[in-house]
């Protein structure tokens, strides 16, 4: 036999052992609705999995933003198709919830493949957000975060502002604001996205400990109505509209508000709120100093401020698959939640760190010193212990209720209601969109 036909022979059977490498591995497949450089990211973690064992193959796959990706998983189950884990954002907890049978609790997944797994680990504002009555946990906490207030430090100085120094409460946002347009130091005070939903309104509840519904916010049932039409809330919509008016405060569109980060970044508007996951981005699109602060409150409202909320999703694990398959995704979640993954993750994303160890960990590495604001978000979740107004939200539906909320907001701007008619209107279409969702999973 010729060395040619040797060498032929020996790669095809390295190649066949190869191939029968990988199709001994037991395919996990991961839906999620990162795009860009936060798709990447997602990306490395599985690949990064994948090479610590040859067990299992983790395999993401991008499904659109998170309703489109919500939408197409419940399509996928009807057929039979879905995939083993699905990232969802917060406000689709209720819907998951509601789902028997459909998702496999990750408490009960975990206690059934035996891994090392302890719920009190994870920080409590954020798991709270994830469990039932009991204290179970339903989902795994992966991309968690709370909004904060950027802002540009040499539009403050060309105001004669402290760069320093910026706003703490609403009446300072205005003051601020209205100082940053007289002198002409940007063209607006302050912008942000989420204004009638995730920032100016769920946020701004929870600091200034206001219901958002009855039965703990949703936590306690089908049968919660909307009650966010209190006075305070109603007071933030009409002074939001004043300050639209007068140029200190520019809306920039509905749900995540589109034209807010361009206007910071172009130095039109002097602040901006959004989640503290925007780090990155902000970091690098602009071309002035940030500073960074915790969202403002009303400082004569008692008890504020209480403590933001989190936004962002959680992986739930959908039933229908093979256990051994499900020994897989158990050893994948816990790989997740180690403390140097997850500090990886915090620190080059800007989501919360789920575990207290990744937490410490970002400490004891002087991430936080060398990265000034860094820590704000971790902090204003933590001020207070959470109440039954400030641990979160859980309805059915909810983003359909957004849309509605996006409507009614505009309608104040717009000067065709004040904040109280558009936030009584939202309850009642939103109290309808509630009793719908009861009625369909009673």
């Amino acid at each position: 036999m010729s060395r040619f036909t040797l060498r032929a022979l020996s790669v095809g059977i390295a190649a066949a052992s190869l191939s029968m490498s990988a199709q001994a591995a037991t395919e996990i497949t991961w839906w999620h609705s990162m795009g860009g450089e936060l798709g990447e990211r997602l990306s490395a973690l599985a690949e990064d999995f994948n090479a610590t064992q040859d067990e299992y193959q983790v395999t993401p796959s991008y499904r659109g933003e998170y309703e489109a990706t919500m939408v197409n998983t419940i399509a996928a189950f009807r057929a039979g198709e879905q995939p083993h884990i699905v990232q969802i954002y917060e406000v689709g907890t209720g819907t998951m919830m509601a789902a028997q049978g459909a998702i496999y609790p990750v408490y009960e997944l975990m206690e059934a493949h035996g891994n090392d797994f302890d719920a009190d680990n994870y920080l409590p504002v954020v798991t709270g957000y994830y469990t039932d009555t009991d204290g179970n946990m339903l989902s795994m906490p992966f991309n968690s975060s709370t909004p904060i207030l950027y802002y540009n430090k040499d539009a403050f100085e060309a105001a004669g502002l402290d760069p320093e120094t910026p706003p703490t409460t609403w009446a300072e946002m205005g003051e601020m604001g209205q100082q940053i347009v007289d002198e002409g130091a940007a063209s607006c005070g302050f912008t942000m996205a989420y204004a009638a939903n995730w920032i100016g309104l769920e946020n701004f509840s929870a600091l200034h400990n206001q219901p958002i519904g009855t039965q703990e916010n949703g936590f306690g049932g089908l049968d919660t109505e909307f009650v966010f039409n209190g006075e305070v809330q109603a007071r933030f919509w009409d002074q939001l509209k004043e300050w639209s008016d007068s140029g200190v405060y520019s809306y920039a569109g509905p749900a995540n508000g589109p034209d807010a980060a361009p206007s910071f970044y172009a130095g039109d508007c002097a602040m901006y709120m959004n989640s503290s996951a925007s780090r990155a981005d902000v970091l690098a699109n602009s071309d002035f100093e940030v500073g960074f602060g915790m969202l403002p409150y009303y400082d004569d409202v008692e008890g504020a401020p209480q403590n933001s909320i989190i936004g962002g999703a959680t992986l739930w694990v959908l039933s229908g698959h093979e256990d051994d398959e499900y020994a897989g995704v158990a050893e994948f979640l816990e790989y997740l939640s180690l403390p140097d993954v997850q500090a990886e993750w915090h620190q080059g994303t800007g989501y919360l760190p789920i575990t207290t160890a990744a937490y410490e960990l970002s400490q004891e590495q002087g991430y936080y010193e060398e990265n000034p604001g860094a820590d704000l978000a971790i902090e204003q979740i933590n001020l207070n212990e959470p109440t039954e107004n400030s641990k979160g939200l859980r309805f059915g539906n909810y983003p359909q209720v957004r849309m509605v909320l996006d409507e009614e907001f505009q309608a104040v701007l717009a000067g065709d209601k004040s904040g109280q008619e558009a936030l009584d209107d939202a309850v009642e279409r939103g109290n309808q969109i509630l009793r719908d969702f009861e009625s369909a999973n009673n």
